[in-house]
């Protein structure tokens, strides 16, 4: 009996240990999950992990599938053609109908589309395109439409986009963005390498910190913003990262801020980054509350215009910066490239730590010939005509004279030398006063610095040529009177003037397009007329930019 009791009681005492184990397990958080670059995969673990109750399907976009399985079905259809004589194909009429046991003709289901239910087809999805159909590692192209992106969705997201090599367009159309979640994406964005194209029409945010899509380390080039409800207020920030005196974004080729709510003082935000911007080509303002003064500030920038004093300001140290590279001001950090102290006069601690040792044969002999030559001078002064001998300050004086200048020149050009193979690294600040040149050009083109035009003084002040690097603008279904046409026009009339006379130069030779439909002026003003003969020999699109045909 003993043994027994042993034994059931060794029993529970397994069950038990057991039990607690299991209650352990399942206490303990699971581990994170890993992006492997297998966006499906990917997105379906991180959702279960957030403990979504509905997860979105990840689908191949339908407009991939109606191309691939169009052409494969041309294919197929033109190889069975071939095979099968004329007289064997049925007739749609028969294929679409079947006849039952009754005798009562049957509709088949179709076979050139599918059918869902209305609740399947509205369930949220992400939309993919990819290089490879069987491979969710080679997805180029994300599309999200119609449902809500909060913050939890958003680092989603952020964990699998980051090891996609190939993504490089995203379209967040309608998704509800908020300032948070915006932040959030722009946040992450630079460190998709490959991403360029960005889509986020249709998003309505309060603050409009679209501006942080233009960041210093943004490597977005196509940005669409339409249809989010931008106003003055969120085109003075996009005007101001576009560019200004200081800095000037050189990613960014075209933008797209069409039916939103931008006015004169945003239209005149826009223009002034554009002042300064030599790298965005199309500007797209269509259906937005432009009226003259805005257009008239545009006009001015694709002319000509005077710089500011900060702009003046800004001009001579690039000027200067270029002229004599030695003479930019160190960092703070970095002691031993300072040109505030010449490189041969040292500090006492440096001299204090030298003082033990001793001097190489190069130094010995540079300061025998120094001492040489002082004495000579001491002699010539004291067999001098009466004039007055100088003293011996005066010859050790100019001696070491001559050794500071050597030095200064061999630290100089070491120095020049090393910025020359340093490379500007990611992540940097704001550029400061004195690195504004080497960001500028660091790419060794001199498009990027636009107060190093070469301009003229005209009443006191300093003008240049404006902006001939835009050869896209669309001002269509604005407020645009007749004045702000005749400033349009003057603008293009200077530019072709000026592209005239750099015939044989390479360069920019400004606006190829300009749409003007749908605006407070008449087809029939001289301006209008005139502006269409300039644009028509320039245009590439000439039949379908500014024509007075209502229907565009």
């Amino acid at each position: 009996m003993g043994k027994k009791v042993e034994k059931s009681f060794s029993k529970d005492r397994h069950l038990s240990s057991a039990a607690h184990h299991d209650d352990e397990n399942s206490n303990k958080t699971p581990e994170p999950h890993k992006c492997t670059g297998s966006f499906e995969k990917d997105f379906t673990e991180l959702c279960k992990q957030n403990a979504m109750s509905a997860i979105p399907n990840v689908l191949l976009r339908q407009k991939s599938l109606t191309g691939q399985s169009g052409s494969v079905d041309l294919k197929s259809s033109k190889r069975e053609d071939k095979k099968q004589p004329v007289a064997q194909v049925h007739d749609a009429s028969e294929a679409d109908t079947e006849i039952n046991e009754d005798g009562e003709p049957i509709e088949l289901p179709p076979k050139t589309y599918t059918t869902k239910p209305i609740f399947e087809y509205l369930k949220p999805s992400v939309q993919v395109e990819m290089d490879n159909p069987d491979k969710f590692d080679t997805v180029t192209e994300v599309y999200v439409r119609g449902w809500k992106i909060d913050a939890t969705m958003m680092e989603i997201f952020r964990q699998c986009w980051l090891t996609l090599d190939r993504l490089h367009t995203i379209n967040l159309w309608n998704t509800g963005l908020t300032e948070s979640t915006l932040h959030t994406l722009a946040t992450f964005l630079p460190q998709c390498l490959n991403l360029v194209n960005v889509v986020l029409d249709g998003n309505t945010v309060k603050e409009e910190n679209w501006s942080e899509l233009l960041g210093l380390e943004s490597l977005i080039q196509h940005l669409s913003l339409r249809h989010c409800k931008i106003t003055d207020k969120g085109a003075e920030k996009i005007g101001k990262a576009l560019g200004h005196a200081k800095w000037c974004n050189t990613k960014l080729i075209t933008l797209n801020l069409s039916g939103n709510l931008i006015g004169d003082v945003g239209a005149q935000a826009l223009a002034e980054g554009l002042r300064m911007n030599r790298t965005l080509l199309s500007l797209t303002l269509m259906s937005n509350n432009i009226g003259d003064k805005g257009s008239e500030k545009l006009a001015e920038t694709l002319s000509r215009f005077p710089l500011t004093h900060e702009e003046i300001v800004e001009r001579r140290k690039l000027l200067s910066d270029r002229s004599s590279p030695e003479r930019k001001s160190p960092t703070p950090s970095r002691r031993g490239e300072s040109k505030d102290r010449p490189g041969s006069v040292r500090s006492t601690s440096t001299i204090e730590k030298t003082k033990g040792t001793k001097p190489s044969a190069k130094k010995k002999d540079i300061k025998e010939k120094d001492a040489k030559e002082g004495t000579k001078t001491v002699k010539k002064d004291k067999e001098g005509d009466g004039r007055g001998s100088k003293s011996k300050g005066s010859v050790v004086l100019k001696a070491a004279l001559k050794v500071i200048t050597s030095a200064t020149i061999a630290d100089a050009t070491k120095s020049v030398t090393a910025k020359k193979d340093k490379k500007p690294g990611k992540g940097r600040p704001v550029p400061t006063d004195s690195e504004d040149a080497d960001l500028m050009n660091s790419d060794g083109s001199d498009q990027l610095s636009a107060l190093l035009e070469n301009g003229e003084f005209m009443d006191g002040q300093y003008w240049i040529a404006g902006n001939r690097v835009l050869v896209n603008l669309n001002l269509a279904r604005n407020n645009i009177g007749e004045e702000g046409l005749a400033a349009i026009l003057k603008a293009i009339q200077y530019q072709t003037t000026l592209a005239l006379a750099n015939e044989n130069k390479p360069g920019a030779n400004g606006l190829l397009r300009l749409q003007l439909h749908k605006n407070n002026f008449s087809f029939d003003c001289e301006a209008y007329r005139k502006l269409t003969d300039l644009m028509a020999s320039k245009d590439p699109m000439a039949k379908y930019s500014i024509s007075p045909d209502i229907s565009k």
